[in-house]
């Protein structure tokens, strides 16, 4: 992996990172603010978020797997 493949996953991480985010803030301000009337969103919400907390994780495994091979190189 070059430098540029190196940044590239960083704002890859990144971006993914930010998604989640936004997705824990939308759940969060489901919880804080519209349950109970608003039951019926949790489900969609909660996977969504879900999906977006577990992009971002696999993709920082990615890099940590990619940063440990090149100081290992």
């Amino acid at each position: 992996m070059d430098e540029a493949d190196r940044k590239a996953l960083i704002k890859l991480v990144r971006k993914a990172k930010r998604v989640a985010s936004e997705k824990a803030m939308e759940l969060h301000d489901l919880v804080e603010d519209r349950l109970p009337a608003a039951f019926e969103e949790l489900p969609a919400l909660a996977e969504e978020t879900y999906q977006a907390c577990k992009l971002w994780s696999e993709a920082e495994a990615v890099l940590q797997q990619a940063e440990t091979k090149m100081e290992g190189a």
